[in-house]
């Protein structure tokens, strides 16, 4: 079941429309090639994951204007009655080649190439960015706290630090594509099938009298995977508590730290648990929680099992955003290339062709033309053709597992928490000399 989504063809930016409407009255209706990359990676980033291509294809796939859409269209005074016709035919017929979801990837080399009439490539621009760009920035955060967490159990917890319902629903599906094990999100369980996760809130307990009776009638209502949390009041006491639950016979499967020094609350709580006989009894914690506050917490020795991550997360507090485009790169057959200072963009369309190492690492990644033959992987894979699909497009366990392996195969440095240094894509002779040419010919 896919997540609920904003449908609506109005749901872009005024100058698509406008553009769009001078382009039917204009006559300029041939084929386009538009390519989205990102051309900067920010430097907390040693490598992006790409992710939202299925969100993508079903937005081309149902795209249409209702009536009701034309009339408010109308109503603005804007649009000319033929323009608005035009608009109410309009729906994609053109191709799509992408980058699987779950790929790693870096500045300047394409993950989706759209090829249409440019009324309908030009159109579909702002949803694209907005579809991938969301999704692609929290995968790739997401990512970093697995490398952090090594096989340690993650979960989403961020629906309520996310910026609206349709980014906390494609957050959890990111993260799970990067290999988040859980979510506290419960419609994107639903909407995804992604393994739901939760515990209590300080106000259960605080709504009872006694700490030990709200543990004891929370277990009692949801015995299932029962975890307790600890530090509404004292941890240490807490943690007693649930030790005396355990003794009781209460299936106590976890207990959850949320403030403090948690490394060192860890650390006392792994050592009530255990002298009390509870040493099955594991330990989440959560807090304001990234990849740097995993790895610091694991390298001071803490015996956490698994981490609950929000806010820092599905707000990617320290990349927010990606410098992310979605470029013309040809019309009508002819290669167009931007030449703005610090925006420049390669033109043609484009291929990226993955390298390996004997150790499975990868070692180059070359950027060309798609007529070039080059060793290596070809990253970009057909997805439409004449706005239909060519390939089924994987669920979303096999793209978390693909997502798996290519974080596997990234070079040390990409993978580095502190320091990243992202691997630079060649760019070949042939893309270097057909930017020339374009140069010369619009100079």
């Amino acid at each position: 079941m896919n997540a609920p989504a904003i449908a609506s063809p109005l749901l872009t930016d005024l100058y698509q429309l406008t553009m769009v409407t001078a382009y039917f009255e204009l006559g300029f209706e041939q084929e386009a090639v538009f390519e989205f990359f990102v051309r900067e990676l920010p430097p907390e980033r040693g490598f992006l994951l790409a992710a939202g291509l299925q969100q993508v294809i079903e937005y081309l796939e149902s795209l249409r204007f209702t009536p009701d859409d034309l009339d408010w269209l109308a109503a603005t005074g804007r649009f000319k009655p033929a323009a608005l016709e035009r608009l109410g035919r309009l729906h994609f017929t053109g191709a799509v080649d992408a980058m699987p979801e779950g790929t790693a990837f870096f500045a300047d080399e394409p993950i989706l190439r759209v090829s249409a009439p440019l009324p309908e490539a030009q159109f579909v621009e702002s949803r694209i960015i907005n579809l991938l760009h969301f999704q692609t920035l929290i995968a790739s955060k997401a990512a970093r706290c697995r490398l952090a967490a090594g096989p340690r159990r993650l979960a989403d917890f961020g629906m309520r630090r996310a910026h609206g319902a349709e980014a906390a629903l494609f957050a959890a599906r990111a993260c799970y594509i990067a290999g988040f094990d859980s979510t506290a999100t419960v419609a994107a369980g639903r909407a995804f099938d992604i393994e739901l996760s939760g515990t209590m809130a300080h106000s259960f307990i605080q709504a009872h009298h006694d700490e030990a009776a709200a543990f004891a009638d929370f277990a009692r209502v949801h015995p299932r995977d029962v975890t307790l949390l600890l530090d509404t009041y004292d941890t240490r006491t807490a943690a007693a508590r649930a030790v005396e639950l355990v003794r009781a016979g209460t299936p106590v499967a976890a207990v959850r730290l949320d403030s403090g020094d948690l490394a060192a609350l860890a650390r006392e709580v792994r050592d009530i648990l255990d002298r009390g006989g509870a040493g099955n009894v594991r330990i989440v914690a959560s807090g304001n929680l990234d990849e740097h506050g995993i790895a610091a917490l694991l390298e001071a020795g803490a015996p956490i099992d698994a981490f609950g991550v929000g806010t820092r997360l599905d707000a990617s507090v320290d990349a927010p955003t990606l410098d992310c485009v979605y470029k013309l790169q040809e019309y009508a057959g002819q290669p167009r290339r931007k030449r703005s200072p610090g925006k420049a963009t390669w033109p043609g369309r484009k291929q990226v062709w993955r390298n390996y190492g004997g150790d499975g690492r990868i070692t180059r990644d070359v950027l060309g033309l798609v007529e070039e033959v080059r060793p290596g992987a070809a990253l970009l894979q057909p997805v439409l053709r004449s706005g239909a699909r060519v390939v089924e497009l994987p669920g979303l366990a096999a793209i978390r597992r693909h997502a798996a392996r290519e974080l596997e195969t990234l070079p040390a440095a990409c993978r580095n928490l502190r320091a990243p240094a992202p691997l630079v894509a060649q760019v070949s002779p042939v893309l270097r000399a057909l930017a020339d040419s374009v140069d010369r010919e619009f100079r």
